[in-house]
C-alpha cells in the first residue's frame, strides 16, 4: 500500500484534502495531510517571521517523526515550492513527486506576489505582513461558501522566500507528475501552472495528466484526484 502525504496550497489547510482521504484511505492507503503554519487551522500561529522555510520544515518534520518512506509527495498550487524547497532534506523518502496544477521552482525562485494583489509596503504597521486571500469560484456553491470560510490571510514571507532545489528535478531517481486544470481560458502572459505544464506535458521525465475543471480541483474534483493518484500506487 502507498503512503501520500499531500501538500494544501496558499490561504488554506489540511481542511483542502478533506474530500480526498476517505477514497485513498478506503483502497487501503496511508493519508498525511500537514498543516501548514500560520494559515487554515494554524492561523493562531502566523507572524512575520513564517516563512517559506517554516513551511518546508511543516511538511519535513511530519514525515520525518512519522518516519515515512517510499511516499507520494503532492503539492497543490503553492504548495509545489514547499515540496521543492523539502527535498533537499527527503528526497530520498520520496518514491513519486506530484504538482496539482502548481509552482514547480528551480532553485532561487519564489512563488511570488500572486497577480491582483498588492506587495505591502516595507514602512506599513500593522498587519502589513500578510496577504488577504483572492476570491475564488467552486463549482459547487456549497462548497464553496464551506472552503472561503475557511480561507486566511498568509503571511508576505511565504510568497517572497526563494526556494533551494540542489539540482534539477529530473535528476532525482523518483518519478513525476504534473496534473493541470484546464477548466478555464488559458490566460495570456501563460502564467506560472501553464508555463510549468507546457514544459512537462511532452517530457519523457514526466507524467501529464489534466483535470477539466477550475484551479480549485481538490474541491471540485476530490474523486477524480483520487482515482489519478491511485494511478500511480
Amino acid at each position: 500500500m502507498a503512503t501520500f502525504v499531500l501538500v494544501h496550497g496558499a490561504w488554506s489547510g489540511a481542511h483542502d484534502f478533506r474530500r480526498v482521504r476517505r477514497p485513498l484511505q478506503d483502497a487501503g492507503h496511508e493519508v498525511f495531510t500537514p498543516s501548514l503554519t500560520g494559515v487554515g487551522e494554524r492561523v493562531h500561529l502566523a507572524s512575520p517571521q513564517v516563512g517559506l522555510t517554516t513551511h518546508i520544515a511543516d511538511v519535513v518534520n511530519c514525515i520525518r517523526y512519522e518516519d515515512l518512506h517510499d511516499i507520494v509527495l503532492l503539492g497543490f498550487s503553492y504548495g509545489g515550492c514547499v515540496i521543492t524547497g523539502a527535498l533537499q532534506y527527503i528526497a530520498d523518502r520520496v518514491q513519486h513527486l506530484v504538482y496539482l496544477d502548481a509552482f514547480v521552482p528551480a532553485d532561487g525562485e519564489a512563488a511570488g506576489i500572486p497577480g491582483g494583489l498588492s506587495s505591502p509596503r516595507i514602512t506599513d504597521l500593522g498587519e502589513s505582513w500578510l496577504l488577504p486571500p483572492p476570491l475564488r469560484t467552486f463549482e459547487d456553491p456549497e462548497v464553496g461558501a464551506w472552503a472561503t470560510a475557511r480561507r486566511t490571510p498568509q503571511p508576505l514571507g511565504t510568497f517572497t522566500e526563494p526556494v533551494h532545489l540542489p539540482r534539477p528535478l529530473e535528476d532525482y531517481p523518483f518519478t513525476r507528475t504534473y496534473i493541470k486544470a484546464t477548466g478555464e481560458p488559458r490566460p495570456e502572459p501563460a502564467g506560472p501552472f501553464w508555463t510549468a505544464a507546457d514544459r512537462v506535458a511532452t517530457s519523457p521525465d514526466w507524467r501529464y495528466r489534466e483535470i477539466p475543471t477550475n484551479h480549485m480541483i481538490p474541491s471540485n474534483r476530490p474523486d477524480e484526484l483520487a482515482a489519478l493518484l491511485l494511478e500511480l500506487t
